[in-house]
């Protein structure tokens, strides 16, 4: 049975740990399920991390369908005002 330290740390024990792919520095998420905790691995088994390359490839992607979609959007006219940008340094002066 695991014990919790002062600072409030849980020790994984290694044979879990390794069943569901948690190594040191992985992230973990905990959740409450009524009467007990359930721990959550950060990445499934099986789940790979992307390459550097991988992701810049992936976001680049992204990007370009942002534009694509912002380029079929009409452009945005601004709306006529009643002011000038000199009128704000004048309010409330005598002229």
């Amino acid at each position: 049975m695991a014990k919790v330290t002062s600072k409030l740390q849980i020790t994984l024990p290694k044979r879990i740990a390794e069943k569901h792919g948690i190594a040191p520095g992985d992230e973990i998420r905990f959740e409450s399920t009524g009467h007990s905790i359930t721990i959550i691995p950060g990445k499934q088994p099986g789940q790979e991390q992307l390459s550097r390359d991988e992701r810049l490839r992936l976001f680049d992607e992204a990007t370009r369908r942002l534009q694509a979609r912002a380029a079929e959007l009409p452009a945005a006219t601004p709306s006529p005002r009643d002011w000038r940008r000199e009128d704000l340094y004048s309010r409330g002066t005598a002229d």
